[in-house]
């Protein structure tokens, strides 16, 4: 099997994306994916992703996680896939596509950030060290005062597996930096492992940090281990709404890869 890709990151999170509007790639081979995603045996990224026509939208965002499965939704992953699409020609600045949980617009900026909507969100789960919330993936939130020494990867698989079991959750730790500045770092399911970014979490960071009364700020700046990601959203009450998730989208290499079995 032979094919073009393209590898992007969002702020450290990486990933290979495949035009696929052809539908020739076999996205149920759950081992080709995962090879693929392989650091030391293959490309190597957090995740894949493939870019498919869709009827009213622009485009559709099928995304699999590392370990070869479909996944939910990826802030980063669709920051990069618009900046995919408009290289393939897809024309616009501004575009909509659907991902797994739903419709989302996406803009390219004169800065040459990418800016992405993300999903309303209602529900606050109060839990026994943090919160519960979903931002297109579910994510866990807990207030950290030693970010940067903590074994995120330790920590974060016991909170992934001990509390929310084999279905999981990905687990951000949070330190406040300012009244408006947030440091996190992120364990991501399917990943197992923290991951230099992750945009759905950062959003859920942003929002859970407004619901405590941690800022009063609606537009909450987030520092990664892989760069800065900027967070916009309306108070609904309860809840919040027109939440926008803003940062680079950058094209790594591009390449062919070639398998003799798959």
């Amino acid at each position: 099997m032979k094919f073009d890709f393209q590898k992007y990151q969002g702020t450290g999170n990486d990933f290979i994306i495949i035009d696929n509007r052809d539908l020739f790639f076999p996205k149920h081979n759950t081992r080709l994916i995962a090879d693929l995603c392989h650091r030391k045996f293959g490309i190597g990224a957090d995740g894949l992703m493939l870019l498919e026509n869709h009827p009213t939208c622009d485009f559709k965002m099928v995304y699999f996680n590392s370990d070869g499965r479909e996944s939910t939704m990826c802030g980063n992953g669709g920051r990069c896939l618009t900046h995919f699409a408009k290289a393939c020609g897809i024309e616009g600045e501004t575009f909509v596509f659907e991902a797994i949980d739903g419709v989302h617009s996406s803009q390219i900026l004169a800065s040459g950030l990418v800016r992405l909507k993300m999903n309303d969100v209602h529900q606050f789960v109060q839990k026994e060290n943090g919160i519960f919330l979903d931002t297109g993936s579910p994510h866990h939130v807990v207030i950290v005062n030693d970010l940067e020494t903590m074994d995120v990867k330790r920590n974060g698989a016991e909170i992934r597996y001990g509390l929310y079991r084999e279905q999981g959750a990905n687990i951000n730790f949070v330190q406040q930096l300012s009244d408006t500045l947030f440091g996190v770092r992120t364990y991501e399911r399917g990943v197992e492992d923290e991951t230099l970014s992750c945009g759905t979490g950062v959003t859920a960071v942003a929002l859970a940090m407004h619901y405590f009364g941690k800022t009063v700020s609606d537009n909450v700046e987030i520092k990664t281990p892989g760069g800065i990601l900027h967070v916009e959203f309306e108070h609904a009450n309860p809840g919040y709404q027109n939440i926008w998730l803003i940062g680079p989208a950058v094209k790594v290499f591009e390449g062919i890869w070639e398998a003799k079995e798959f």
